[in-house]
């Protein structure tokens, strides 16, 4: 799993890892376990930012701005059960929505967010599965 996620970031530079302290704390905040392939990821680099594929943008934040993110943003009081950890560099947040046990990947915008169906974009259902979209969804 690190080697396909070290393949399907090698074009963005890869900050230093977290530790499994930090992310076991962030996790606990939220009262959720991250899917494996996000914790391998965590451990790989502690966030990332760039362009990925010919067209895309991502930003993977760190765990310190993912809690500062999420309060600042209120976003349990208006979209109860995600964890926003990213974004397009534009209007639109991705998140695991903990509402279910699988934590699938869905795409919010930071204006209006709301888990109505009209708002939430299904996304992916891994960490793993998101990147590879993003990669060659604009081939």
């Amino acid at each position: 799993m690190k080697q396909i996620l070290q393949h399907l970031l090698s074009t963005l530079e890869l900050n230093p890892p977290a530790t499994e302290e930090a992310i076991q704390a962030v996790e606990q905040q939220f009262g959720c376990t991250f899917p494996d392939d996000y914790r391998t990821f965590l451990l790989l680099t502690n966030g990332v930012e760039g362009p990925i594929g010919k067209k895309g943008y991502i930003v993977l934040w760190t765990l310190q701005r993912i809690v500062v993110a999420n309060i600042n943003l209120e976003v349990s009081t208006h979209a109860s059960g995600l964890v926003l950890f990213g974004g397009d560099g534009g209007g639109e947040a991705y998140a695991f929505d903990t509402r279910f046990p699988t934590l699938p990947i869905v795409q919010v915008s930071y204006i209006g967010m709301s888990l109505d169906d009209d708002e939430l974009i299904s996304r992916a259902p891994t960490l793993t599965a998101f990147l590879q979209q993003e990669i060659v969804g604009d081939l």
